[in-house]
């Protein structure tokens, strides 16, 4: 009990600890610590917690058992009472007579002249009879006596025993009650204490969320009016020129909520001579097209005022080039047009010009779009169960699977070699595999000096053991589990004091008991939703085996420059071993 007395003592200071140190906790470097040290804490909580849980239960049921126990024996011993009560009036009024006798045996002894039956013979046979009484009657009253004698030494031994069983019986319900009340406290404290760490580490991981979000990305990124340049050495034909033994993690699609229609994806479908009913129907099923809906005169859009929808607003949409085919063009009027007559309620609200709703630029836009535009007036995608606008959400590249539609390929599968069968691969679609190593998604970003997104076995094998690291820190700072090159190419305007890789490899050995140096090979696996589910890697420490999402979380706190997996909402890519 002392020792859980102690260790309760001992969390409650380390929480006193925290909530000290928590007023710095907006410095990045210190996140990952805290959250490791309030993980470590609220564990050891519970792992204390579990067996003084056990161990009231079994102190109430002991405490229910004692007070029935209790019950019982109280009203034995009021049994007990009731009959001692009994006999010591019983012993009163025999101990009366008793008194009554004695003194009048006293007496009449003291009375008697025993040598008078000789003096007077008349009465001397009245005399003998009379001392043949007397003496009868004194072995009765030394029976009494006896008797009385040990009825009082009896009652007295019972009642001695009595006041002894109800200061037992007292005594431990007492006992049992404060044994109760301490775990009980002890329980609630606990309990508090495991809350109020919950409460704060769900603060930290918000906190430590904003960094990741930083390089996964949230923004959805259309193809725009002019289609996306590749940045060759973030492409995989650059593999040839990468330097031996090193690693790159490829992404299958880049900024996007994989929803609706791929851009990339209806272009090549369009090449290939498919509709834009056709190209609908692959990206929005449950859906049907509604060639005469309700016409929308005017649209609100902000910064430009209140215009006409089909004349000015629609041909004015900057979301696909005009140079593309008129099948992918029609398909992306029929998305525009309903997703703006959807989002403004038909008009009763206004609608963004960003990336956040639909690009606008303000003027005509012409050529085929033109075209497009004009050959699908009112034509609008509906729900087929209820005949209302159907969500309509679209990007340039989805990485090969729709949340929508699944696998976009030519066979509708994501089985063998299925990235030569994806739709976007076949349409050249710059993001539908690549590596990045850039500040934000543009092709000339500052790349933090890097020339390629390749990783040296050293700098691979620093990330495994930031893995490693995470999930055994000990007495590590894993709050310098952050980019070795943070200070000179901020992310997300944060700073900090890294481990090097040298600092990271001694911290990993010494609190796992090995530190990764070697890689000698990789491998990846995905499932039926579209998202890496594992990755595996040989090591000198052994395979070492990841979730696609863990590894995601931890390359991007701790790779270098501006490396990342730019996907926030899934984790689907490949990592790329340049033997």
């Amino acid at each position: 009990m002392l020792k859980k007395a102690c260790l309760f003592g001992f969390l409650f200071l380390s929480l006193a600890f925290f909530g000290a140190s928590l007023v710095r906790a907006d410095e990045i470097q210190e996140l990952q610590t805290q959250i490791a040290e309030l993980e470590r804490l609220k564990k050891m909580s519970e792992d204390a917690t579990t067996p003084l849980e056990s161990q009231l239960r079994d102190i109430e049921g002991k405490i229910a058992a004692a007070r029935n126990s209790i019950v019982k024996a109280r009203n034995e011993l009021e049994e007990i009472a009731e009959d001692i009560s009994s006999r010591e009036e019983s012993l009163s009024s025999q101990s009366a007579l008793f008194k009554q006798t004695v003194a009048a045996q006293y007496i009449s002894q003291k009375t008697r002249n025993f040598w008078l039956i000789f003096f007077r013979p008349s009465a001397f046979v009245a005399n003998l009879k009379l001392i043949s009484y007397h003496s009868q009657l004194q072995d009765e009253n030394y029976s009494i006596i006896q008797e009385i004698s040990d009825l009082l030494i009896s009652l007295n031994a019972d009642k001695s025993d009595l006041e002894v069983r109800q200061e037992e019986l007292n005594s431990l319900q007492q006992q049992l009650a404060s044994q109760a009340s301490f775990f009980k406290i002890e329980i609630n404290q606990a309990k508090e204490y495991q809350a109020n760490l919950r409460g704060q580490i769900a603060a930290l991981s918000a906190q430590q969320q904003a960094i990741i979000n930083a390089r996964a990305g949230t923004t959805t990124t259309a193809v725009g009016d002019v289609a996306l340049a590749d940045d060759p050495a973030a492409s995989i034909s650059f593999k040839s020129q990468a330097p031996s033994n090193t690693f790159a993690i490829f992404s299958f699609g880049a900024y996007t909520h994989r929803n609706g229609m791929s851009q990339y994806g209806a272009r090549q479908r369009a090449n290939e001579g498919q509709s834009a009913e056709d190209i609908l129907r692959a990206y929005y099923p449950g859906t049907r097209l509604e060639r005469d809906y309700g016409q929308m005169g005017e649209i609100d859009v902000q910064g430009y005022g209140r215009m006409s929808f089909e004349d000015s607003y629609l041909q004015g949409i900057a979301e696909m080039p005009s140079s593309w085919p008129i099948e992918a063009l029609k398909a992306q009027a029929i998305a525009a047009r309903t997703y703006a007559i959807r989002s403004t309620g038909n008009g009763e609200r206004s609608i963004c010009t960003t990336e956040a709703c639909q690009v606008y630029n303000g003027s005509r836009k012409g050529g085929d779009w033109e075209r497009a535009v004009n050959e699908t007036a009112r034509w609008v995608l509906v729900n087929e169960s209820d005949g209302s606008p159907a969500s309509t959400q679209y990007a340039s590249t989805h990485g090969g699977y729709a949340n929508t539609s699944g696998w976009d390929t030519t066979d509708k599968s994501g089985s063998g070699n299925w990235a030569d069968r994806a739709w976007e691969n076949k349409a050249n679609s710059p993001w539908f595999y690549k590596a990045w190593y850039r500040q934000g998604y543009s092709s000339s970003g500052n790349s933090c000096g890097k020339a390629h997104p390749w990783l040296s076995q050293e700098e691979m094998s620093d990330i495994l053991n930031a893995f490693r690291l995470r999930h055994n820190t000990g007495s590590a700072d894993a709050g310098r589990i952050i980019p070795i090159t943070i200070s000179s190419c901020s992310i997300s305007g944060t700073g900090g004091n890294p481990y090097s890789m040298a600092e990271l490899r001694d911290q990993t050995r010494a609190n796992t008991g090995c530190a990764v140096e070697n890689i000698s090979s990789v491998s990846t696996s995905h499932n039926n939703q579209g998202q890496t589910a594992n990755v595996r890697f040989q090591t000198n420490c052994g395979e070492i085996n990841l979730s696609g999402s863990e590894f995601k979380e931890t390359f991007n706190l701790r790779a270098p420059g501006y490396l990342r997996i730019p996907q926030s909402s899934f984790a689907f890519f490949n990592i790329e071993h340049k033997m």
